[in-house]
């Protein structure tokens, strides 16, 4: 703790620091003043727990000074100090709440008990604030909760919080909802109450303050409420506020909901933004995103546009039909995610299916885990995350492509008797090894060490690539399909079918046929 010491007696400020252990007290700073003037100047730059002081002093005595450091302090415990008995200046003393009042010469003994008896007194109100504030913080954040539900629902609710924070409401109030959604988890702990604090000063400025609440361990909420209309520039302000203090949680998405009136209509701001909040996914990260009334033509972007680029091998035009469909897309708030996510996921099939064909060495996509493809979409934060990864993945694709050397005579001999054989389920690596002159053992070994896969691998993967072909054929039945593709167990071939594509073959054609 710090402690104040002012009296205009040099001899007794330095009397006071000489004689006394305040470490042993509990004291880790002492301060000197020589007057009521510079006793409070210096009480509002160090903001001292307690100040020992005299009462009689030039320019200001003890307790004008006293009066004046309760209105910015008024936890500061008071301990006066005085040679003379005026029964005027104890009655002020007492009127100040002055946990005690010491007569000069000074008792070092009676010193020491009355700077143990002000700690008490100041940790005893530092709990009553803590409490408060605690309670006071619990009820605004079930406010804030209650307005993100219907007022007709919450209406007796929200009056019985309103009453406990001692608020009337008016219905010219105004009601702003902002929503935050992190990618990671919380923020550090003690981070968002920081945040919150931060913003209930800055909202001050303008006359304004904030309810906050966390919704579905996933939203911080925040209802900004003010007694007339926002302006334009203090909503822009609260936007770059907000943005700046979650900027070191790291990505996150922010929406602001329409400005209503009347706490009865504090829901539909909310409703807004967590409608703009849908529509998040489309912008990039670090901002906050606005209402607005748009519409957007999707019909246009055609994953099959895509394919034929593929397959004719045109890296220029595939790159342009992405960056095209990325534009169809790209913050824009009358659509979803999902329609996004399924248009992509279309266009990592094509990827998949088309590397397979035009990357000689390899059956599978040029994808590291194609497996994974339906779980990655699902983690995908924003839009650009996911079109990177499909402009990655189709640059990577091309770099294959024109880095591949000449295929190996021998391992272009196997994968033709695959690809002639691969619908008899008794296909072996035996036979496969006979036709190549090969024993069983030496064509595994060579094929791997020649192309990276083992050739049960090879002829799994080229099998499912073909079932995938036919799926997109709704004449075919799942179960014809799997008999075309080599194998006489349906359970098995939608186990390997899984495995490989992360979808079971009556999910994948359903995305492919939407």
């Amino acid at each position: 703790m710090k402690l104040l010491i002012v009296d205009d007696e040099k001899l007794t400020r330095e009397g006071l620091v000489a004689s006394i252990n305040w470490k042993s007290l509990g004291i880790s700073q002492v301060f000197q003043a020589d007057d009521g003037l510079n006793g409070f100047a210096l009480a509002k730059k160090e903001q001292p727990e307690i100040i020992l002081c005299d009462v009689r002093m030039p320019r200001m005595d003890g307790i004008q000074m006293a009066e004046r450091i309760e209105a910015f302090a008024p936890d500061t415990v008071i301990i006066f100090m005085s040679g003379y008995s005026d029964k005027e200046y104890l009655k002020a003393a007492i009127k100040l709440k002055a946990v005690n009042y010491v007569e000069k010469p000074l008792n070092p003994h009676e010193i020491g008990d009355s700077i143990l008896e002000a700690k008490r007194r100041f940790q005893q109100q530092m709990r009553f604030r803590k409490n408060e504030a605690f309670l006071s913080s619990n009820t605004a954040s079930a406010m804030a909760l209650a307005l993100t539900r219907p007022y007709r629902e919450q209406k007796e609710h929200i009056l019985a919080l309103a009453q406990d924070l001692s608020l009337r409401f008016a219905s010219g109030d105004s009601f702003t909802a902002y929503m935050v959604c992190l990618k990671e988890p919380e923020p550090e702990s003690g981070r968002i109450e920081t945040i919150r604090l931060l913003l209930e000063e800055f909202l001050s400025r303008y006359h304004l303050q904030a309810f906050y609440t966390f919704k579905h361990d996933k939203y911080h909420v925040f209802q900004i409420w003010g007694r007339n209309e926002p302006s334009q520039t203090a909503l822009s302000d609260v936007d770059h506020f907000l943005a700046e203090q979650f900027m070191p949680s790291g990505k996150f998405l922010a929406a602001r909901g329409e400005t209503v009136y009347g706490i009865s209509h504090a829901y539909q701001s909310f409703a807004s933004a967590a409608a703009v909040m849908q529509s998040a996914f489309f912008f990039d990260c670090g901002q906050v995103i606005l209402p607005e009334k748009t519409h957007t033509e999707i019909s246009h972007a055609d994953p099959s546009v895509f394919g034929k680029a593929l397959a004719d091998k045109d890296k220029n035009a595939c790159v342009d039909i992405l960056e095209q469909i990325f534009s169809c897309f790209y913050q824009k708030q009358d659509i979803f995610s999902h329609q996004a996510k399924d248009l992509y996921y279309k266009l990592f099939m094509l990827l998949q299916e088309n590397g397979a064909k035009m990357i000689a060495s390899s059956a599978q996509s040029p994808l590291e885990a194609p497996q994974s493809i339906m779980a990655f979409l699902e983690g995908c934060f924003t839009l650009q995350e996911l079109h990177q990864a499909v402009v990655s993945s189709t640059e990577t694709l091309f770099e294959k492509l024109e880095n591949q050397n000449v295929e190996n005579p021998t391992i272009a001999f196997i994968k033709d008797y695959i690809s002639r054989n691969y619908s008899n389920e008794e296909l072996s690596v035996r036979e496969i090894g006979e036709h190549a002159f090969l024993s069983a053992s030496y064509v595994c070994t060579y094929f791997k060490n020649e192309t990276g896969q083992t050739l049960n691998q090879y002829l799994t993967a080229y099998r499912i690539e073909k079932a995938k072909q036919l799926l997109q054929d709704p004449r075919y039945q799942i179960s014809d399909i799997s008999a075309r593709v080599g194998y006489s167990n349906g359970n098995y071939f939608s186990k390997s079918f899984k495995k490989l594509v992360g979808l079971s073959p009556s999910e994948y054609r359903e995305k492919m046929l939407q």
